[in-house]
């Protein structure tokens, strides 16, 4: 699904969302890895509880955001209507050295994880 109307409020909601470094950086970790809870923001970009689901808050406010329930996760992603969009803003920051910090952060959590999950079943454990 794309983005049928692009209007200048619409427009300007996007913009300032993209005015903030740590909604940035939010945005491209969501954009980059489809979707992920609170606690994986937090641990990746080093920020509160707090500070994080306010950026959150924002970002669904804005449009750009949408949320979905998993069992008692709630997992958070980039918009389809707006994927495009925000695709090309990232085409032009793609060797931010910030973004592709948090990228690795988050790939080096994420391999953690896999591991501990693997070493889990290996051991007779149910995730």
């Amino acid at each position: 699904m794309r983005l049928k109307n692009f209007t200048i409020g619409y427009g300007t909601q996007i913009f300032k969302s993209f005015g903030d470094e740590s909604r940035v950086r939010i945005i491209h970790l969501l954009y980059r890895n489809e979707e992920l809870a609170v606690s994986d923001l937090e641990a990746i970009l080093d920020f509160t509880q707090t500070k994080t689901s306010r950026h959150i808050g924002y970002l669904k406010n804005s449009g750009l955001v949408s949320a979905t329930k998993k069992d008692q996760w709630v997992m958070y992603g980039i918009k389809e209507e707006v994927y495009d969009m925000v695709s090309r803003i990232f085409d032009f920051l793609n060797k931010d050295t910030q973004l592709l910090k948090d990228q690795e952060i988050y790939e080096t959590l994420y391999s953690n994880r896999e591991l501990s999950i693997n070493k889990l079943s290996a051991k007779g454990y149910r995730s």
